[in-house]
C-alpha cells in the first residue's frame, strides 16, 4: 500500500484527431504517432485496441532524483507507484491474451515495480527479469566510486497477459564453441573443394573457429544442422558399457556406438582420444533450423549493447542532449521485438522519448503506435520516423536491410468534451463540431463510432442490433415517432440529444433517450488534460479526492 493507491479517477476517453499536415508516408497505413498526455491517449486507444497489441515496450521515467528537461523524474515514491498502477492497468486490457509487456528500469524502483506488476499481471504470469550491462566499469567514474558500486546494469520486466511464447532469435553462430571441434554425422564438408559423399557412421571434423566465417560452409552447416555434433564429457554408464558396444573404425579414430542398457533405444557415440588415454562423447546440437536459419532463445543477462548505449546521438540522426543516458538503442529494441512479434504485429510504446521503438518497429514491418507528450514529439519523434519512411541508414538498418517506405498518421488528443462556461455549469466545449460530438458520445456510451449513410440516426453500434443516435436538435415526440417508423422490430437504440419533449421518456420500450451533457457528467474526470509527473497531483487532491 501506498498514499494516493486508491485514488480512482475516471480517466476520459478522449477521441484522436488526425493532423493530416503531420501525417507522412503511406496514407494507407495504420501506425499511430500521438501527442498528448500518455494516461488520455492510453485511454482512448482502449475501445479500438483492448486485446489487440502484441508487444509493448516502456521505458519510464525512472524516479532516480534527478530532473529531466523532458520528464519530471524524482517523484515522491508513492507518486510513482501511482503513476505507474494507472497506466499499467491499461496497458494490460490492450495487450492480446498472447502479448507481452517489457519495462525498462533500475534499481530505484525495480523491486517495488516488480511487486505492482504481481499484482497487476498476475505473479504467475511473471516471464523474467532480464539485466541489461548498459556501461563498463571503466573511464572517469571509477573515481568517483568510493560509496556506491558503479552502476554498469539495468533491468526490464517482463510479463505476459495469459499464455505467450518467446519466439526463437536468430543466433545464427553463438550456438558454436570455437574451442570445440564440430562433427558430422553422415555427410561430410570438405573446405576445400564440394561435399563428399555420404561415409557410412564416420566422422571428421572441423575447427570452427578457422572456417565459420565461409559463406559456403555457413550455408552448409544450416542445412545440415540436425546431423552436427561436438565432443562433450560422455556419461558413466556409457563408459562402463564400452565392451557392449558395435565398434566403429575411421582412419583417424575409434567410434563406439554405447547402448544405454536400461533404455536400447538410447545411444552414445563415444570416440576414443588419439592419445590413447581418454574418450569425449559425441553430444548432439539441439538446434531449430527455421526457414534455413538457426535459432535460439536468449538468457536472462543481455551484454554487449553497452557500445551500441554509447553511440545512440548517431541513431537517426538526432542529437538528445536533453535527454541524456534516457535514449536506448535501436538493437536493444530490435530484440525485444523480434523475440515477441510476427510482421503485422502490434508494437506499442507509450513513453516514446526519442521514438527509437516506433522506428525500430517500422523497420521491423511490425505496425505500431507511439505515444509522446510535449514538443519532443513534433522535434524528435516525428522527424526521427520521417528519416525512417526516408530510407534512414542508422541503427538496425543495415541489419534489416532496411530501404524506406510506410508511413504513419500523426494524432492529437481531442480537448475534454465538457468545459465550465461563466456561471461555472459543465456544458459541451465550443471546440467540438457535430462529427467530433458524434464521435466522442459514441465513445463515452461505448458504442463503435460507424456512421452509415443511407440511415441518419445509425451512428454508431454496440452490438449488430443495437445503435446510438447524437444530435444538438431538440427531440419532439413528431421526430422520435418518424425515427420509430424506420427500426426494424430487433433493433433497439440510444438517442443522446441537449433537449426532448416530455411525452417522448420511455415512449417506446426499445429506444433510450438521455439528455446531455446531464447524463454522462458522473461518467469521468472532465476538464482535466495532464495526468503526468506531477508532485502537486497527490499533495493537492482537492474535495472529491478528499
Amino acid at each position: 500500500t501506498w498514499i494516493g493507491k486508491n485514488d480512482v479517477r475516471k480517466i476520459e476517453p478522449r477521441i484522436l484527431i488526425e493532423d493530416k499536415e503531420k501525417s507522412y508516408g503511406d496514407q494507407n497505413t495504420e501506425n499511430m504517432l500521438i501527442h498528448g498526455d500518455n494516461l488520455l491517449a492510453l485511454k482512448a486507444l482502449e475501445d479500438k485496441f483492448t486485446n489487440k497489441i502484441k508487444c509493448i515496450y516502456i521505458d519510464p521515467p525512472y524516479n532516480t532524483g534527478s530532473a529531466f528537461e523532458n520528464y519530471e523524474d524524482g517523484l515522491e515514491h508513492s507518486i510513482w507507484l501511482t503513476l505507474m498502477k494507472r497506466r499499467l492497468e491499461i496497458l494490460k486490457t490492450l495487450l492480446r491474451d498472447d502479448g507481452m509487456i517489457f519495462i525498462q528500469i533500475d534499481d530505484n524502483e525495480q523491486a517495488y515495480l516488480k511487486v505492482l506488476c504481481d499484482e497487476i499481471f498476475g505473479r504467475n504470469n511473471f516471464v523474467n527479469c532480464i539485466a541489461i550491462k548498459m556501461s563498463p566499469s571503466s573511464g572517469v567514474k571509477r573515481r568517483f566510486a568510493n560509496i556506491k558500486y558503479i552502476k554498469n546494469k539495468e533491468y526490464i520486466l517482463v510479463y505476459k497477459k495469459k499464455e505467450a511464447t518467446i519466439v526463437p532469435l536468430y543466433d545464427e553462430w553463438k550456438t558454436f564453441d570455437n574451442h570445440y571441434s564440430i562433427y558430422f554425422d553422415g555427410q561430410v564438408y570438405n573446405s576445400l573443394s564440394n561435399m563428399v559423399k555420404n561415409l557410412n557412421e564416420k566422422y571428421l571434423s572441423i575447427k570452427m573457429d578457422k572456417y565459420m566465417y565461409f559463406d559456403d560452409i555457413k550455408e552448409f552447416i544450416i542445412k545440415n544442422a540436425k546431423h552436427i555434433y561436438r565432443t562433450h564429457s560422455p556419461s558413466k554408464w556409457a563408459l562402463e558399457n564400452l565392451d557392449q558396444t558395435h565398434l566403429i573404425y575411421n582412419n583417424e579414430r575409434e567410434i563406439y556406438k554405447v547402448y544405454n542398457p536400461a533404455n536400447n533405444d538410447e545411444y552414445e557415440y563415444i570416440i576414443k582420444l588419439t592419445n590413447g588415454n581418454g574418450y569425449n562423447r559425441l553430444e548432439p546440437l539441439e538446434w531449430n533450423v527455421i526457414d534455413g536459419k538457426i535459432q535460439t532463445l536468449r538468457g536472462d543477462f543481455w551484454d554487449g549493447f553497452e557500445a551500441d548505449i554509447g553511440n545512440v546521438s548517431k541513431e537517426g540522426k538526432t542529437k538528445l542532449q536533453s535527454f541524456g543516458e534516457g535514449q536506448k538503442p535501436e538493437r536493444l529494441i530490435k530484440e525485444i521485438i523480434e523475440s515477441t512479434t510476427k510482421e503485422g504485429e502490434w508494437v506499442l510504446d507509450s513513453f516514446l522519448g526519442s521514438g527509437t521503438t516506433a522506428a525500430v518497429a517500422h523497420k521491423m514491418n511490425r505496425k505500431w503506435i507511439g505515444i509522446e507528450l510535449g514538443e519532443q514529439c513534433y522535434t524528435y519523434c516525428r522527424e526521427r520516423i520521417n528519416l525512417v519512411i526516408n530510407g534512414d541508414k542508422s541503427g538496425v538498418s543495415q541489419m534489416l536491410n532496411w530501404q524506406g517506405g510506410g508511413g504513419y498518421k500523426f494524432y492529437e488528443l481531442a480537448p475534454s468534451l465538457l468545459e465550465k462556461d461563466k456561471f461555472n455549469n459543465w456544458v459541451i466545449s465550443e471546440e467540438y463540431d457535430g462529427k467530433m460530438l458524434i464521435a466522442a458520445i459514441c465513445k463515452q456510451e461505448k458504442f463503435n463510432y460507424e456512421p452509415q449513410e443511407d440511415c441518419y440516426w445509425k451512428h454508431g453500434k454496440s452490438t449488430e442490433n443495437d445503435y446510438i443516435y447524437v444530435t444538438t436538435n431538440f427531440l419532439s415526440l413528431e421526430y422520435l415517432n418518424s425515427i420509430k417508423e424506420e427500426m426494424k422490430e430487433n433493433e433497439s437504440l440510444l438517442i443522446c440529444c441537449k433537449a426532448y419533449q416530455e411525452e417522448c421518456e420511455e415512449k417506446y420500450d426499445n429506444i433510450t433517450i438521455k439528455k446531455i451533457p446531464q447524463a454522462i457528467l458522473n461518467n469521468c474526470e472532465y476538464g482535466r488534460d495532464d495526468y503526468s509527473l506531477n508532485v502537486k497531483e497527490v499533495l493537492d487532491l482537492g474535495e472529491d479526492d478528499e
